[in-house]
């Protein structure tokens, strides 16, 4: 059954973990997501910065719903436009573009994934979010705000 989140529009709300979601059905592995206050609270401390520089830019962008999962913090409107993924040393911020970039501060593999292409950035300090992460991040929500 779809729900109204905020002001991100119509989304279909999995019944068994009341995450929403922007397709109906959508595969999801089904696990409840949980508070930010919960999530941080057992986080790194480079967590909270880095989130709140990709937050606080992506938040100006338009409609935003933040999920925090055990596997890492998903940024939706209402598809995936960012998600952090806390590792040892550092915070994947990962996103897709319909364009394939080349940049020294890339990661991994640029991998495709039907009209987009994924990318992956290994974030350890929020200074690391500067002008240009900041210009791919508005081009991942324009992209998902279609």
């Amino acid at each position: 059954m779809p729900t109204q989140l905020g002001n991100t529009g119509r989304v279909w709300t999995c019944p068994e973990c009341n995450r929403p979601f922007a397709r109906t059905n959508q595969g999801h592995e089904c696990a409840p997501g949980m508070t930010a206050a919960d999530y941080f609270a057992t986080a790194h401390e480079r967590e909270r910065p880095i989130f709140e520089a990709v937050h606080n830019h992506l938040e100006t962008l338009g409609p935003l719903y933040v999920e925090y999962l055990a596997v890492g913090i998903f940024f939706k409107n209402p598809k995936r436009v960012a998600a952090l993924r806390t590792m040892t040393k550092w915070v994947a911020l990962g996103f897709s573009l319909p364009t394939k970039l080349s940049s020294s501060k890339l990661s991994r593999k640029v991998v495709e994934h039907g009209s987009l292409y994924h990318h992956v950035i290994n974030v350890a300090d929020a200074t690391q979010i500067d002008e240009e992460v900041l210009d791919w991040l508005t081009q991942a929500y324009e992209v998902h705000n279609e």
